[in-house]
Order: structure tokens, then sequence, then C-alpha cells
């Protein structure tokens, strides 16, 4: 499809919260299937729980993904740190926007989640404009919140989504 990989999945760790972006569009989603399989990585994801009824719930939980219900806010960090606690290897990966909308600001869930499970945060850019996707090296949480997100928000405003308009913006 013309895509190529700009930087490295690294594969010396062993678990990991991969945030990918801008999700503006459900192309999003398939690009990210196709690369996972490319990069011969097993990585799950979280969607939202309507994708997973109807005729192709399976496909999505075959396709590796986990349910969580966007209405109960509470509750999905600690699910997510269970997942990892009970698998020695594992990748999730998300959207650090939460939706294909346009977001002022990144979501925190996935922040607190990987610090939640003492895990590292792998930025991915998903990059249409130069058909790239971009892997950043872990980045390992501080604690920090407000300077961390601010690291992975410039990150995010670099990259152009299938939709620019709902792109992330530079920190403030």
């Amino acid at each position: 499809m013309g895509w190529r990989i700009v930087g490295r999945f690294p594969v010396e760790v062993p678990q990991a919260i991969i945030v990918v972006g801008p999700h503006t569009s459900n192309w999003d989603f398939l690009i990210g299937v196709l690369s996972r399989n490319v990069l011969g990585q097993d990585i799950s994801f979280i969607g939202k729980d309507s994708l997973f009824k109807g005729p192709f719930g399976w496909l999505f939980r075959w396709l590796g993904g986990y349910p969580v219900d966007r209405s109960q806010s509470q509750g999905i960090v600690e699910v997510v740190v269970k997942l990892f606690r009970t698998h020695p290897r594992f990748f999730l990966s998300l959207s650090p926007e939460g939706t294909r909308k346009k977001a002022e600001r990144l979501r925190s869930g996935f922040y607190h989640m990987a610090v939640g499970a003492g895990v590292p945060i792998i930025m991915v850019g998903m990059d249409f404009k130069r058909k790239e996707l971009r892997f950043e090296p872990p980045l390992h949480p501080t604690g920090h919140i407000e300077a961390d997100m601010r690291i992975i928000q410039q990150f995010f405003s670099t990259v152009t989504g299938k939709i620019p308009r709902y792109g992330v913006d530079a920190p403030k």
C-alpha cells in the first residue's frame, strides 16, 4: 500500500501501552492491523463494546480486541492493569484521543494504565501525508503527568491523520 516504517518496534520490551494516532478515520484500524502483521507482533487493542456485538463481534475478538464500556470510565484502567499482570508478554494498542473526531487534548487513561501496570508507552504516529508508521523509543512515565503528556502531545502534533482537521494540536 506504499507505507513505510520509520524507527523500530522495541522487541526487547516485553510489555507496553502502544498509543497510535492521530485517530481520525476508520482506515486507521485497517492500517494498524496490517502493520501489526507486517511487524510480526501480537498486539491487542481495546475498543468500544458496541464493536464487539452483532455480526462482527467475533472478528474483533479474533483480531485481539478487548471490549470496553466507555460509559463506565471507572474501572477500565484497573481491567487493563490486570491484563498486564496476567500476560508476561503483552502489548495493548489504543488511541490517545479516544475518538475519531477532533480532540482538543489527549485523554489520560492510557497514561494511568501504563503507570498502574509499570510499563512504558510506545508512541506510534500514523502519518497519512508521508505514508509512514513512525515509532518513537519507549517513554517510561515519570509520574509527572503534565510534563509527560506535553511530550506525547508534541509528538502527535507532528503527524498528519487521514482527516487532517481532526489531528492533535501542539501543546500550549
